[in-house]
């Protein structure tokens, strides 16, 4: 049997964080008495004095300190433990499908999963990047719980538009494509590959169709971003996703007589049929939308 509880250890942290046994106790809603009693049998039990009192203020000694921060750890665990006990009871679900494009903001997405982990400890990221001309075979296969997807082909998706995310043209900076003479046309263009980004089935379909016969096509955005780097051709990519390269001049936008830069909204749709009884869906969703909403104000 161990000698102490998490309850007593409880009580001490509340001790330490409310500065007294009075205010301690009325937060807890404890007599004053029975908490005091616990946190003298806690340092009866261990044979050490874990808390002194300084004026009106409990504070911890010194072997008070060491103990204490290497519980907090258990009691948070803990915490998070009866939290997801409680969300499995409520018939909630541990987990989030997350689907997103691979061009939306890294920064910004990693900033609401870091807040989302905070408020919902108990509550797992599944996460899945695809490109753009997946969008339509994954909504349909309505196997994710929030999407934050690029628009793709002429039919407007349902949900809500979230942002929109600027394409440059761009090119190595010691590719031949910058020795030519600006301002540059498709005829030229046609000269060198542009780099695409693909996913498997549509790459089948072109070899098929014969579409972007001349293209190399990649699969993932990093690997495009990596084709342009190593001079394997020219392409349209994330402008906040190359900003490095492009501030350092690695990567030189290309001086096109039309086209220089494009746009693709990013969506974001919500699987309404998983929504009951899963509120941390709608409020992960809110988080994005609040957090894009933040990003615009400082951009403008």
């Amino acid at each position: 049997m161990y000698k102490t509880t998490l309850e007593q250890w409880y009580l001490l942290d509340a001790v330490v964080k409310e500065g007294s046994f009075a205010l301690a106790a009325e937060k807890n809603n404890r007599s004053q008495s029975s908490l005091s009693y616990q946190l003298s049998l806690l340092q009866q039990r261990l044979d050490m004095e874990l808390l002194k009192q300084v004026g009106r203020r409990a504070v911890l000694s010194a072997e008070g300190h060491q103990l204490l921060a290497q519980v907090r750890p258990l009691l948070e665990g803990f915490s998070a433990l009866e939290a997801k006990a409680s969300a499995l009871r409520r018939g909630e679900r541990s987990r989030i499908d997350l689907m997103v494009d691979a061009t939306f903001p890294k920064p910004l997405l990693f900033d609401v999963l870091n807040i989302f982990q905070q408020r919902y400890p108990h509550v797992r990221i599944w996460f899945s990047e695809i490109v753009r001309s997946e969008t339509p075979d994954r909504l349909a296969e309505q196997q994710a719980d929030l999407w934050l997807v690029a628009q793709y082909g002429a039919e407007p998706l349902a949900g809500e538009s979230l942002m929109s995310v600027d394409f440059v043209a761009v090119a190595h900076r010691d590719h031949p494509l910058h020795s030519e003479p600006a301002p540059l046309n498709a005829a030229t263009l046609a000269r060198w590959p542009c780099i695409t980004i693909l996913d498997r089935q549509q790459q089948q379909q072109s070899e098929v169709s014969g579409d972007q016969a001349e293209n190399w096509s990649f699969t993932t955005l990093s690997a495009a971003i990596e084709a342009v780097q190593h001079q394997l051709g020219y392409g349209w990519l994330p402008e906040q996703n190359i900003a490095g390269l492009l501030k350092s001049g690695e990567l030189r936008p290309l001086p096109l007589l039309q086209g220089r830069r494009r746009s693709s909204t990013l969506v974001m749709y919500i699987n309404e049929k998983r929504l009951p009884g899963n509120s941390a869906i709608a409020e992960l969703a809110q988080m994005f939308v609040e957090r894009v909403a933040q990003e615009k104000s400082i951009t403008h």
